[in-house]
């Protein structure tokens, strides 16, 4: 059973919602494993990281409230395509193949893919030295997509559900490289894979993320309005360069 957090606009403080849902209070879903967007708070048992931040000063201007539940990335999309939830932030790259089926607010967050392997490996320095090597990447994820478009198939690509998983793969030597978006990728070389990986190579498939919602939904006009408010007031350069290095100029 997937954890569901209630959460305030005021406080921005998240409760396990033990009431009935209200009228303005939208079912949230997000991936738990994509640091630093979206983690498990091992103090608190709530979610924490960049994304809910963002959530949490969005749902303040555009009015609402919500509850969060969890959930493997590969099931967020078809979540808002059968109306289970009212909307997804989990570093969702915003795709054509994607906008189809669901709909978008204006871009939040500029990103990309990279590769990472271990210290001590100086085989791969780009997307062509992974020929006939394992690599992991995310199941259901654009980079995953990319590398059969670039390997030509799926021989030596390893899918993994989480984002832990992989990278513990590449830790355990399991797989030789990683490709991922490299805002995940450069957190885990910066944290817990310090001194033991490193990433390499250029930034691969200029991406952007998107607050995804189930189509025609009654708050994407309201929540652009606030993504843009959070831009002009400085909220959301204060919140980038919490948990990121400075914000790029021009963004």
């Amino acid at each position: 059973m997937s954890k569901q957090w209630l959460c305030s606009v005021v406080t921005t403080a998240c409760v396990l919602a033990t009431t009935p849902l209200g009228a303005d209070t939208l079912k949230v879903v997000t991936d738990p494993s994509f640091v630093p967007f979206e983690m498990m708070d091992p103090a608190t048992g709530r979610m924490t990281g960049f994304d809910m931040d963002i959530l949490a000063a969005v749902a303040a201007r555009a009015g609402f409230d919500y509850s969060v539940s969890t959930m493997d990335f590969n099931g967020i999309i078809p979540s808002l395509q059968t109306g289970n939830v009212d909307l997804a932030i989990a570093g969702i790259t915003i795709t054509a193949e994607r906008r189809a089926i669901i709909d978008f607010s204006t871009p939040y967050y500029d990103s990309g893919l990279r590769i990472l392997v271990r210290e001590d490996d100086d085989r791969v320095h780009r997307i062509d030295d992974l020929e006939g090597l394992l690599v992991g990447t995310k199941l259901g994820s654009t980079s995953y997509d990319f590398l059969l478009s670039e390997l030509g198939d799926s021989h030596g690509v390893v899918a993994y559900p989480d984002s832990h998983e992989m990278f513990n793969a590449l830790m355990a030597g399991d797989v030789d490289a990683v490709l991922f978006d490299a805002p995940n990728v450069g957190f885990f070389a910066r944290n817990r894979g310090e001194g033991h990986v490193k990433t390499v190579g250029p930034l691969y498939q200029g991406q952007q993320y998107g607050i995804a919602f189930r189509k025609d939904s009654d708050w994407l006009h309201e929540v652009n309005s606030a993504l843009e408010e959070i831009r002009r007031d400085g909220t959301y350069r204060a919140i980038y360069e919490k948990w990121f290095d400075s914000l790029p100029e021009g963004r």
